[in-house]
């Protein structure tokens, strides 16, 4: 059974993965063991983890596989230089000693870091994307469609998958990039580019899409199939370091938003009109792959595909029967992709059928922690705490929740991929009309506009929003229910306060409903997650509600926590009332004193 390890490193969200014989073993990005978001480098923690939960030592693989070809972005790199030189020196300068010490030298670094001899493979960085969306996916028989900033040369690709072979049929090249609009856009509301998009997408519904014939005649064009076409005089990537140039300020009426300033009706106008023009795209490229390929399934991939509103589009209004998005779609993803294609393509793994599920395991894919580990812990730390039995998890719980309050959750595996998706969580009460509110308050949400998460139950899906599939890692809007509606008092403002719109009631399920009456869904089902499956069983039980709201355990500025003391440190420093942690609960008020000054004021960040 040959066993494969991928890496993903050196641009942003590097990772690890371990895949043996064609089944996902483990997988995490290298940011939640050094704390540091969206770490690049090289991800040695995560390889360690991979390989003590593969049960392997380096020697003992049989291959190691890089996300991407070092050398042929190399040659995008020298040849968007010269083809702007003398601008964009200094660019040219800042990126270069970077790729001399590290991006040319992956197979030394692997060598090294490692201990290992034996062969390391790269794989194209979008045939990486393709082979993380179609093996992991249910489906036997599919077209692939990847969308990003930039791999290499490509901007976006599609292809098939059939079986165990992924074929890519057809690029799009740098500069052209869908990714790289959406960025520059980002940068442009102030919000930082590689992990702000999503803020964006969320402002998008409390604005207009004003500036969507001014895109269309100036920035960039949509073709027939989807693809586009920046017009280079309004961007800065190729020639400074700065994603905008100075006739993008004079287009959209000045100069760009300071990152923490206050939101203007100008950023929110900014975001629909990209928000519009990225769905109309993608629109595009899907119909367009559809008649190419008349295959019956899609699977996505590549950072644009964590773009859950176009996702929803794409699966409403398309000929697709059906769609399955890589989790970790981002550059983290690439790791897992890159080992996947090494297995199938390289070893010649055959690819079994399934029974319908896919073969993502939920995305609890990382580290673990037993219960005697965190005794251990909280012992240390001399935190009061109170053991549960197994039979009383679910309902202590659901109790806390229903009662109004927010609790920490810590259980099983922790996620690949950017979302917590019932292990590495927290949780409220989407029915209380001040839970939002509460929550800003609670764990100093700065962006109020940004919405919460419902996690509900499979089983009650359609009762409460209008999708009738399994979304289990939260990757598609849809409506909410309209039984389930409340009328507006008012239209969204016209004035720059979003509090007021933000505030105010718009369904039976308030905090997990957008302006716009949408929600971006987490299915939860029992065979991948008993546990919190239970807890919203319970919590059903209590108020007639299946649905909770389920968002990232993490303070702002850092990654999502993995483990017990980066989760008791996370509910230390906030206000979080209860922490469930692998089996023991603590209250808050039993916990030793925090200072007010130790407390990480304005530093929470629900993603």
């Amino acid at each position: 059974m040959p066993t494969t390890l991928g890496i993903s490193a050196f641009y942003h969200d590097a990772a690890a993965a371990l895949v043996r014989d064609g089944e996902i073993v483990a997988a995490a990005q290298e940011e939640r063991f050094t704390r540091r978001k969206f770490d690049p480098s090289f991800p040695i923690n995560s390889i360690l983890y991979c390989l003590e939960e593969g049960g392997v030592i380096a020697n003992q693989l049989d291959s190691v596989a890089f996300y991407d070809l070092p050398l042929l972005t190399y040659d995008r790199l020298l040849k968007s230089y010269l083809a702007v030189a003398p601008r964009g020196l200094e660019s040219w300068l800042t990126s270069m000693p970077r790729w001399i010490s590290q991006k040319l030298c992956i197979p030394e670094i692997i060598r090294e870091s490692l201990d290992y001899e034996g062969p390391i493979l790269f794989t194209p960085h979008h045939l990486a994307h393709a082979a993380s969306a179609f093996y992991p996916s249910p489906f036997e028989d599919a077209a692939i469609l990847t969308v990003d900033a930039v791999g290499e040369w490509a901007t976006a690709s599609f292809g098939v998958g059939e079986g165990h072979k992924v074929s890519v049929l057809r690029e799009m090249h740098f500069p052209d990039s869908l990714g790289l609009l959406y960025s520059a856009f980002t940068y442009f509301c102030g919000f930082k580019v590689n992990s702000g998009e999503y803020k964006l997408m969320g402002l998008a519904p409390y604005g207009e899409p004003k500036y969507l014939d001014r895109i269309r005649e100036h920035v960039a064009t949509i073709r027939p199939d989807g693809s586009v076409a920046l017009n280079l005089e309004y961007f800065g990537f190729l020639d400074r370091l700065e994603m905008t140039s100075p006739k993008f300020d004079e287009l959209f009426g000045g100069h760009r938003r300071f990152p923490e300033t206050r939101i203007t009706r100008r950023e929110m106008d900014l975001a629909a009109s990209i928000q519009a023009f990225t769905e109309e795209a993608m629109l595009k490229m899907v119909n367009h792959v559809h008649r190419e390929t008349q295959k019956k399934f899609l699977c996505l991939a590549g950072g644009v595909a964590l773009n859950c509103v176009a996702n929803g589009r794409i699966l409403r209004e398309t000929p697709f029967e059906d769609i399955w998005i890589q989790p970790a779609a981002g550059d983290a993803g690439g790791a897992l992709g890159a080992a996947l294609a090494v297995q199938y393509g390289h070893h010649g793994v055959k690819r079994e059928p399934t029974s319908g599920n896919d073969r993502q395991k939920g995305s609890y894919l990382g580290p673990s922690f037993s219960e005697q580990e965190v005794e251990v812990y909280l012992e240390r730390i001399r935190a009061p705490y109170r053991y549960l039995r197994e039979n009383e998890r679910a309902l202590t719980i659901a109790k806390a929740l229903a009662d109004g309050h927010i609790v920490g959750f810590f259980s099983g595996r922790m996620e690949y991929g950017p979302r917590a998706l019932g292990s590495r969580s927290i949780l409220g009460d989407p029915r209380r009309e001040e839970m939002q509110r509460v929550m800003n308050l609670k764990i100093k949400f700065r962006e109020s506009f940004r919405p919460f998460a419902p996690a509900v139950l499979f089983e009650r899906l359609d009762e409460y929003f209008e999708l009738d599939r399994r979304t289990p890692y939260m990757l598609l809007v849809a409506p909410v229910c309209k039984s389930r509606c409340l009328p507006q008092e008012s239209g969204i403002s016209q004035d720059d306060d979003l509090l007021p719109v933000v505030n105010q009631k718009r369904s039976d399920i308030p905090a997990v409903t957008h302006v716009d009456y949408s929600a971006r869904i987490q299915t939860v089902h029992r065979e991948t997650n008993p546990l919190f499956y239970e807890v919203i069983q319970r919590f059903e039980e209590l108020t007639g509600c299946a649905v909770i709201v389920n968002t990232s355990f993490n303070v702002r500025g850092e990654p999502i926590v993995c483990t017990p003391e980066d989760a008791y440190r996370c509910f230390a420093r906030t206000d979080i009332e209860y922490l469930y942690l692998e089996g023991y609960w603590l209250d808050k008020k039993a916990q030793p004193q925090v200072k007010d000054a130790e407390k990480s004021k304005g530093e929470f960040e629900l993603d």
